[in-house]
């Protein structure tokens, strides 16, 4: 049997206001509403799929590539939709090596008291260099207050330590994963480690890995919701097949 709900009660279905599906609707994120004999918007399974799927991915990709998902389905473009789901999931993984090898270099620095890079300080060009981060970032990252670069006694010049590189390169991690109260605070905890507290960097970097843990499982949390939509989408007639809502967070 099909299920029929007025914006109120599908609302409180997903703890959310009417309001917000309505700007949904309105966004293209799920179908139009079905309208009532008196005109009334009503929302079926069909809705109630969308709003599900929405509330898994949103926090593993964000709402924006959420949306850009939804929008290929209601273009009947499921293959695009899932590509570029792909491609998120590429670059978090991308991000998680770049994390492991920057933990290995602290290590070897801390556990060895030797440096990934050599003992001298670097300018902003060298820096970007060696961190595969541009200048413009990291005069960005810097008046953010998320790395303070020395300066050089006789012309001011920016300097950089071995421990400025390894915090930019954290920054960098942090760069692609959805902007969250978690992603706020690591950045903040890098910017109160100071920059020759090499542990204290190690203990944000433990941290983040952790993050990305859990990242990877709500990610794959949101693609089974992704595809039980996408089948949905496919079948001419929904099969009465109960749509869970995702866990709370």
């Amino acid at each position: 049997m099909t299920m029929s709900m007025h914006p109120k009660k599908m609302a409180a279905k997903f703890m959310i206001s009417a309001s917000t599906i309505r700007n949904y609707e309105a966004k293209g994120l799920i179908p139009p509403a079905e309208r009532s004999s008196n005109g009334y918007r009503v929302y079926t399974d069909q809705h109630a799929a969308y709003l599900s799927c929405i509330q898994a991915m949103a926090p593993a990709f964000g709402m924006e590539v959420t949306a850009e998902v939804l929008r290929c389905l209601h273009q009947d473009k499921p293959q695009e939709a899932m590509w570029i789901i792909r491609e998120k999931e590429v670059a978090l993984y991308e991000e998680k090596e770049k994390l492991e090898e920057l933990i290995q270099d602290i290590r070897i620095y801390a556990n060895e008291n030797k440096s990934p890079y050599a003992e001298v300080s670097f300018t902003i060009n060298e820096a970007s260099e060696l961190t595969q981060v541009p200048k413009s970032a990291i005069r960005y990252w810097e008046q953010a207050g998320y790395v303070t670069a020395d300066r050089d006694p006789d012309n001011r010049y920016r300097r950089y330590n071995r421990t400025h590189l390894l915090k930019i390169r954290l920054i960098q991690v942090l760069q692609s994963s959805v902007y969250s109260e978690d992603t706020v605070n690591f950045k903040q905890s890098i910017a109160a480690a100071e920059h020759t507290d090499l542990l204290g960097v190690m203990h944000v970097a433990e941290n983040v890995r952790t993050y990305l843990d859990k990242i990877i499982e709500s990610q794959m949390c949101g693609i089974s919701y992704l595809y039980q939509l996408i089948q949905f989408t496919k079948a001419s007639i929904f099969d009465g097949a109960r749509i869970i809502q995702p866990p709370p967070e």
